[in-house]
């Protein structure tokens, strides 16, 4: 074998060597860690369930949607109301009127599925027995 590859086999044994000895030394310092149990206190996490969390952020979001629909209903109705007789302005609130009752419908109707989606999936999981 010619000197350049002994070298090479040497560097690599004194490599593998070094890497075996100080392996335990690194591990142990970190052996005295918690390994993240205390992740969720430091982070101000809640203890609450996922399943909790999620049906909370929908009903949020879902509120948030039914009050910009009521918005929609309440400037149809008052646009109608300073229309003055003008036809093509009562015609618009007339407009924002059916589109924000049918945005309530949505919204009502998206709620009573995601409850009723929750509750069956609490019920099948067994959340709160």
């Amino acid at each position: 074998m010619n000197k350049k590859i002994k070298l090479n086999i040497f560097a690599t044994l004194i490599l593998v060597i070094f890497s075996l000895v100080l392996t335990p030394t690194v591990l142990a310092g970190s052996i005295e860690e918690d390994f993240g149990l205390t992740y969720g206190t430091v982070s101000r996490l809640g203890n609450q369930d996922v399943r909790s969390t999620i049906a909370s952020i929908i009903n949020v979001i879902l509120g948030l949607l039914g009050i910009l629909a009521l918005v929609g209903v309440l400037y149809g109705g008052f646009q109608m109301m300073v229309s003055g007789g003008n036809d093509e302005q009562a015609g618009q609130g007339r407009k924002a009127i059916i589109a924000g009752v049918v945005g309530l419908a949505i919204v009502l109707s998206a709620y009573a599925i995601s409850s009723f989606v929750l509750t069956s999936l609490g019920s099948a999981t067994g959340y709160g027995t």
